[in-house]
């Protein structure tokens, strides 16, 4: 009698009789061709079993493959396991014989479960093409409306390019006001020595006799400053049109001495003691001289206005380098005036924000673009008792200096 089994997202028709003749015959077969192939090669296994094994599996179901397993392993037992043509198994024999029938077990049980997964993925792929029909379904609606909706999305993008050109207008008028702001703070420096120097030098013209020596010396540190002022000017526009800064080895300790020395003046009008704390082993920055300079000169301004109010204990500022790391230098600049509010900490370095009444707000937005462009970072804390530090890490060369 021919039966239908089921099989996952398959039916197949099978005999009974029809299998287990399949595994009797199969069996028979590979009988026949290992003892063929023992009488010319004397290492023929058992292999042909196996297959046999396999296929009847494959072809005949789980049940011919199980018979097919008994049947290989008594066969196997009677013409090739000592003693000869006897269903006994010597102890010396035991161990292969096992291993053959626990291998015929996994091959049927393989097979078996090999023919299950093709049936359950060509059921997952009748399954599959049946949501894709469904979906293609969707996105033929899908699309129906999206065409419905081309005209008012064609409308709304000529009121986004109409609103994008109003803003591009509105953030060059933004960036050329920030430029001007920098400009005006970082010029506002030299500007000022120029006059101090001027006035000064006007002095030693007016005293009887003149002292033209020291005429000369403020001429000269009129020049020098009036060369900073450019180079500033010119530092800053090739920030805010995003040039690669001019990059060179400098020496941080000497330009911390440098601007250590052009920043006295101001202190000691402000009553500010100013103290250097320089590692020795410190390797060489790389950057922009000018510009990391100014970074400096903006903090150093900073830590004086902060003090400037205070009388109840020394004005102190601390400028202190160190070796952070192989390749980083790190500046501090401590000072201990009135701190910085823990929630400012961040916005201290956004453009235009300012705790000074008269303050612009733009000295701290540039160093920290500058220190950025140079791939450092800078960032402030409080310290522990007053004051505030404010740090910038830069990267380093490979020679040292002292």
């Amino acid at each position: 009698m021919i039966g239908v089994e089921s099989v996952p997202g398959q039916r197949r028709l099978s005999s009974a009789p029809f299998s287990f003749g399949l595994a009797i015959g199969l069996v028979a077969a590979a009988l026949a061709v290992t003892i063929l192939l023992q009488s010319v090669v004397s290492t023929a296994g058992y292999v042909f079993f196996y297959a046999a094994v396999l296929a009847t599996t494959w072809f005949g179901g789980k049940w011919a493959g199980a018979l097919s397993v008994i049947l290989s392993t008594l066969v196997v037992d009677y013409y090739f396991v000592l003693p000869l043509h006897s269903f006994g198994v010597r102890r010396q024999s035991l161990p292969i014989f096992i291993e053959f029938a626990a291998s015929s077990v996994l091959v049927a049980w393989f097979s078996s479960w090999r023919k299950q997964a093709e049936a359950a993925l060509h059921h997952a792929r009748s399954e599959l093409q049946l949501r894709v029909e469904e979906r293609t379904a969707e996105l033929k609606q899908t699309n129906e409306r999206l065409l419905a909706e081309i005209v008012e999305r064609k409308r709304a993008e000529a009121a986004y390019y109409e609103a994008q050109a109003e803003l591009a207008r509105v953030t060059r008028i933004s960036a050329l006001g920030a430029l001007a702001a920098s400009i005006s703070h970082e010029v506002n420096q030299p500007l000022a020595a120029v006059v101090t120097n001027a006035d000064a030098c006007m002095m030693w013209l007016s005293s009887e006799p003149p002292n033209l020596e020291e005429v000369r010396l403020a001429v000269d540190c009129i020049a020098q400053q009036g060369t900073r002022a450019s180079d500033v000017v010119r530092r800053i526009r090739a920030m805010f049109t995003k040039a690669a800064p001019d990059r060179s080895r400098v020496e941080i300790n000497e330009l911390i001495r440098e601007v250590g020395a052009l920043m006295q003046t101001e202190a000691s009008r402000n009553q500010v003691e100013i103290q250097t704390e320089l590692a020795n082993d410190l390797p060489a920055a790389m950057g922009d001289r000018v510009q990391l300079q100014q970074v400096i000169v903006n903090l150093i301004q900073n830590a004086i206005e902060a003090m400037s109010v205070i009388a109840d204990r020394p004005r102190l500022l601390v400028i202190r380098s160190e070796r952070l790391a192989p390749e980083q230098v790190l500046v501090a600049v401590q000072d201990s005036g009135i701190g910085i509010d823990r929630k400012n900490e961040k916005r201290i370095f956004d453009a235009f924000f300012t705790t000074k009444a008269q303050g612009t707000g733009m000295g701290l937005a540039i160093s920290h673009s500058i220190v950025e462009a140079h791939g450092g970072r800078l960032w402030a804390s409080a310290n522990t008792a007053y004051g505030a530090t404010i740090q910038f890490t830069l990267p380093a060369g490979s020679e040292t200096t002292s």
